[in-house]
């Protein structure tokens, strides 16, 4: 009899009181059968009882179940318990392996590349640094000319992370607005320096005029005799 494991000792009966269990629908493997009564066992079979090896190795053709109930309530058939199948040295594990445990040159199998592959990193990073400009374009941090040319920039290796172009971003908005200050302090100089100097062209001329009609008035006067 493969597959099952039997005992000189009839298990603890139950109480004749108690109701009759149900058969239990287990296979050969959890089936814990007692040894002296093999030949009542073999002559009772159900179909609700799923041990397929009483079919087999026995010829028995019992249509009702009232024999393997008697079996199990009389203890001569029991179910083995629950074998225990015990993860708690692999959580264990994997919680040391998230802190960087158990992963040194001894345990690595592959190569760098075959255990991450660069390919995955590449396009991993270059994502989040899309979807950062993205989010920075839609919500008018950046327009749409910067966004350009930093999206070339991230296509080309330029930054290595998000925090990396966050801090490009910045420093390219405070040049852009120092320019921008810078282009504005021109034009208001440029501004301010041409109305003098038609301030100045404007005296110059009314100083000239001025000196033009008092020559004129000059002229005018009679000389006296």
């Amino acid at each position: 009899m493969t597959g099952c494991s039997f005992s000189t000792k009839p298990a603890n009966r139950l109480n004749s009181n108690a109701e009759p269990q149900e058969p239990e629908k287990i296979g050969s493997q959890r089936a814990k059968l007692w040894q002296e009564k093999m030949n009542e066992i073999s002559n009772a079979n159900s179909r609700e009882l799923n041990i397929y090896f009483l079919a087999k190795s026995f010829d028995c053709h019992c249509s009702t179940s009232q024999n393997i109930r008697k079996l199990v309530k009389d203890g001569f058939i029991i179910k083995k318990p629950q074998v225990i199948h015990s993860r708690f040295r692999v959580r264990e594990k994997l919680e040391a392996k998230r802190k960087g445990r158990h992963t040194g040159p001894g345990k690595r199998k592959g190569t760098a590349n075959a255990r991450m592959p660069h390919a995955v990193l590449w396009m991993r990073r270059q994502r989040v640094l899309r979807r950062l400009l993205r989010k920075y374009r839609e919500s008018g941090k950046i327009d749409k000319h910067l966004y350009h040319q930093l999206y070339m920039k991230a296509k080309g290796n330029v930054f290595k992370n998000k925090r990396v172009l966050m801090e490009y971003i910045h420093k390219a908005k405070a040049e852009k607005a120092r320019t921008k200050l810078l282009a504005d302090q021109a034009e208001a100089h440029r501004q301010k320096t041409k109305a003098a100097r038609e301030r100045r062209a404007q005296r110059v001329a009314d100083k000239k005029a001025a000196l033009l009609g008092i020559e004129v008035g000059e002229e005018d006067v009679p000389e006296e005799k």
